[in-house]
């Protein structure tokens, strides 16, 4: 085949930059190809033999200008080890779509192009966001009836869906005997996680006759293993709510005493900081699945997490159920006016997943997420409401959840009005508080994913 015939087959002809791509092609040796909304640059590159690169090789690269390809992101890249792939996501105008993925021959690689290029100005003022990247096997359901155990969920999940491994449930913080309301279900491989969370998103399925809410429950933080070598803060899981931190202090100061520096204990997880790190390792091996207070504890190296990024990187780590219905209509918080909103329009519990990460001041940070089970099967593009910053308490990070929440669903900031009702001024939120104005009885959502009100 002549150079010719391979230029009209490669898909190249006529798109922007081709001289600089086909440059880069002659340059390097690799395959470019255009296939289904995505550009492959190798995948795998010339003379590779053997399996694809680890897990944790790939890293996300966003915030592309959309006018820049790979004859700019593959220079940058090779700067850090050899590349195995890159997959530009391309538009129909053939602009990029803002993200591509770069996949390097092993995970060291990936580790040092992520560290170095997060922020990297690659354009005047136009710096790059650069996150790991794990193909993702792992599904958040809401919505579950918490008197369900594990083995049932696992069965239901095995008849509604394909590919079913493994189903983890937490239990209830107030009951043991109780999981929290949702779950995460582990399948064979990531087509088959996204086959299941494309056939449950519509609504069409019920789970013991209630609606579920369906999201990919990412990876955990993928911290670098010269970080976690400093690491002298353990994270204890599974405690029973009455279990005090002066218990959970002498537990693990028993092994040696006068180990631990100081426990802070929230609900039923806490951090355990330890003076020095083998100590720390010792206390985690011997006291992992011990039974306290009649619950075993799950005990890991907490992971320090950059306050700034951690939104971007996690999803479904933890949960915890809602506020308690009040009939107080002067003033509540705004969990319970959530949570009105919700029962008012038979949308179902709204779950809480709580999220919390040590900040690079070794101080503990808070993320709420909402999940509302109906609208995520109708209106997945805003699921799930998630709040823009990590808050220093757990009640502040859920006040500011349920906030975010509000305002995403349309109910209004103080002094705005709704224009679609002359009677109606929603809610209006002053100092972490709602005040009720109009008795809302029925609201329905927009195309828009907003709040309209017709109690005119």
């Amino acid at each position: 085949m002549d150079s010719n015939q391979k230029a009209s087959g490669d898909g190249l002809a006529g798109t922007q930059k081709e001289a600089a791509l086909r440059s880069l092609m002659q340059r390097t040796g690799y395959q470019l190809r255009q296939e289904n909304g995505q550009r492959r640059y190798g995948g795998p590159p010339p003379g590779w033999d053997g399996p694809p690169p680890e897990r944790g090789s790939e890293i996300f690269v966003g915030k592309l200008p959309r006018d820049l390809f790979e004859d700019e992101l593959v220079p940058l890249c090779e700067k850090f080890g050899k590349i195995y792939e890159v997959r530009m996501m391309m538009d129909f105008n053939g602009n990029n779509r803002g993200y591509a993925f770069v996949t390097f021959s092993n995970k060291q690689e990936a580790r040092a192009a992520m560290k170095q290029l997060n922020n990297y100005e690659i354009r005047n003022g136009r710096l790059l966001g650069v996150c790991a990247s794990v193909d993702n096997c792992r599904l958040f359901v809401g919505g579950i009836p918490k008197t369900k155990k594990r083995e049932e969920i696992l069965s239901e999940m095995k008849k509604v869906t394909d590919g079913v491994v493994d189903v983890i449930v937490y239990p209830s913080a107030a009951d043991k005997s109780k999981n929290r309301g949702f779950a995460f279900v582990e399948y064979e491989s990531h087509r088959a996680a996204a086959m299941a969370r494309r056939k449950l998103l519509p609504g069409r399925i019920q789970l013991w006759g209630h609606a579920i809410a369906v999201d990919w429950a990412e990876p955990e933080v993928e911290v670098d293993e010269d970080t976690m070598a400093t690491v002298k803060i353990l994270y204890v899981r599974n405690l029973m709510l009455q279990t005090t931190e002066e218990t959970i202090e002498k537990e693990f100061n028993s092994l040696k005493p006068g180990a631990v520096e100081r426990v802070k204990k929230i609900r039923d997880y806490a951090f355990v900081h330890f003076t020095q790190r083998e100590d720390a390792i010792n206390a985690m091996k011997a006291l992992n699945g011990k039974v306290v207070d009649g619950s075993p504890i799950e005990v890991t190296l907490a992971k320090p997490v950059d306050k700034d990024s951690y939104v971007r990187y996690t999803r479904g780590t933890g949960g915890r159920g809602g506020s308690l219905l009040q009939t107080d209509y002067t003033s509540y918080t705004l969990g319970q006016v959530l949570e009105e909103l919700c029962q008012k329009n038979n949308w179902g519990q709204p779950v809480y997943q709580l999220h919390s990460a040590i900040g690079p001041d070794q101080r503990q940070l808070f993320l709420y997420k909402i999940t509302i089970p109906a609208l995520a099967t109708q209106y997945p593009n805003v699921h799930p409401f998630t709040p823009a910053k990590l808050c220093a308490g757990v009640e502040e990070a859920k006040i500011h959840a349920a906030e975010h929440t509000l305002q995403t669903l349309g109910v209004q900031a103080e002094g705005a009005t709704d224009a679609n009702c002359p009677k109606h001024q929603g809610l209006y939120i002053k100092d972490g508080r709602s005040f009720k104005v109009c008795q809302m009885e029925r609201v329905q959502m927009t195309s828009r994913g907003r709040l309209l009100c017709d109690c005119k």
